[in-house]
């Protein structure tokens, strides 16, 4: 794997967990949420804009 390639996939999970932990204090406003959340990043984030009004679904 070339050196972009590994440092973009870094970056991307860095950023999910990143985006998940802020939604989660948002919402819960609790650490412990955060963490979990922050685990899971992506598949938060995703879930959260599908079930949210507004959000992916419209």
């Amino acid at each position: 794997m070339s050196s972009a390639k590994g440092t973009a996939a870094q970056a991307g999970i860095s950023l999910g967990t990143a985006i998940a932990v802020a939604i989660s204090w948002s919402v819960n406003k609790s650490i412990v949420w955060a963490i979990i959340h922050g685990f899971f990043s992506w598949f938060y984030v995703i879930y959260y804009a599908l079930t949210r009004p507004g959000g992916l679904a419209g």
